[in-house]
């Protein structure tokens, strides 16, 4: 099986290519192209995201050094530093959006089944953003600080699959309560988020939209007790009553009750105040399911870690975008791969093996189930994975 393919070409055969087309011509990314494709553009960003290539010279040297086994990694020809610098320019960021909307739209099904550990029938969703720091001198268009340049990457991530479901990149001074505003959520899902988004006007077009939304409670909240609830016996929840708004601008903007609950962490003694519009859920329930919104911050931590989203390969907006889908793009395929041969191994681990072999003929099932793997490639306990919390173990 496979006996012919490289590790890398087999991982690319999990590609849905009609999609990935589709998007290409959707732009008319291969307009005009003659030796480069937006195939060979993906191949090269996929290569360079699977093995960590540091910069455009890189990944040139990296695939020269392997010249006679290009072709069967999928390569029409050798790779040009500065043909993928124009390619990354010119080409529209949007196809890679695209495709690894995609890839998420494949791999959501198989992670169905997974969930949070918690008797709770309905989609978890958080919402937070991550900063990408940038050289001011180089990144001029990517405006943050009068002495800094940074983008954004705001994500939406279902949280019992741990796979972002939606994502949109900004420049740095975009306020993330303005992601509230693209993002669409199915009634009857919860979406957890941080007091960044502490916007009553947008929250309560989520209620209106029978959206429930689970956030932190800022110090100076200012709001009226209706009544109090006694149903819950957790010696953690030291109130749960049912509030009204009154600031003026508050109210107005969210004029209905809300649900506020006081909790003190077992684990920290930390005492935290939720506000929710849900009046349905135990209070435990609630503060366990906002624990579970730290799932994305592993998910930024993760990615900035092991895929390569902090050191661009161009300094255009257009490169920058490319750069961080495909590496979104990476992520989901690595998560569907896994899915659909059944490996146990966390995402961390498969990317360490992939980093190592992708020039090599060896069928994926054998080279992923050996025991030698597991036993030599240790995830470090300081580190925060991701997947040894969600996708895998």
């Amino acid at each position: 099986m496979n006996q012919g393919q490289t590790v890398f070409a087999q991982l690319m055969d999990f590609v849905p290519y009609f999609h990935f087309q589709q998007a290409v011509e959707r732009y008319q990314g291969n307009r005009w192209v003659q030796d480069f494709s937006c195939w060979d553009q993906w191949l090269t960003l996929a290569f360079a995201q699977l093995t960590a290539r540091r910069s455009l010279r890189d990944i040139e040297i990296s695939l020269a050094a392997q010249r006679h086994k290009l072709y069967h990694m999928g390569f029409s020809r050798p790779v040009k530093r500065n043909t993928l610098a124009n390619a990354n320019k010119k080409r529209d960021w949007r196809i890679y959006r695209d495709f690894a909307c995609s890839l998420i739209d494949i791999a959501r099904p198989l992670y169905a089944d997974q969930g949070l550990g918690l008797d709770l029938d309905r989609t978890i969703y958080a919402l937070d953003s991550t900063t990408i720091d940038l050289c001011l001198g180089l990144f001029r268009w990517a405006t943050f600080r009068p002495t800094k340049a940074a983008v954004k990457l705001h994500t939406l991530m279902e949280l019992h699959s741990s796979l972002p479901v939606w994502a949109n990149v900004t420049t740095g001074d975009v306020h993330d309560v303005h992601a509230l505003d693209d993002i669409w959520l199915e009634p009857g899902s919860i979406l957890l988020v941080d007091r960044a988004y502490w916007d009553f006007e947008r929250l309560f077009d989520l209620n209106q939209r029978a959206v429930f939304f689970i956030i932190r409670a800022k110090k100076n909240l200012r709001c009226r007790r209706l009544y109090s609830r006694t149903a819950d016996v957790s010696p953690n929840v030291q109130g749960d009553q049912t509030v009204l708004l009154t600031g003026f601008y508050s109210h107005r903007s969210y004029p209905e009750q809300l649900r506020r609950i006081r909790y003190k962490d077992p684990e920290t003694g930390d005492r935290l105040i939720f506000l929710t519009n849900n009046t349905l859920l135990p209070a435990q329930m609630i503060a366990d399911l906002y624990k579970h919104r730290w799932k994305i911050e592993l998910f930024f931590k993760w990615i900035k870690q092991h895929l390569r989203i902090k050191a661009f390969y161009g300094t255009s907006d257009n490169a920058v975008q490319t750069q961080i889908w495909s590496a979104i793009a990476t992520y989901v395929l690595v998560a569907i791969v896994k899915k659909r041969l059944g490996i146990e191994l966390s995402l961390y681990t498969l990317l360490q093996i992939f980093s190592v072999s992708v020039f090599e003929k060896v069928p994926l099932n054998r080279l992923l189930t050996s025991q030698d793997y597991t036993l030599a490639i240790k995830i470090d306990s300081n580190q925060l994975s991701l997947l040894n919390l969600s996708l895998g173990q």
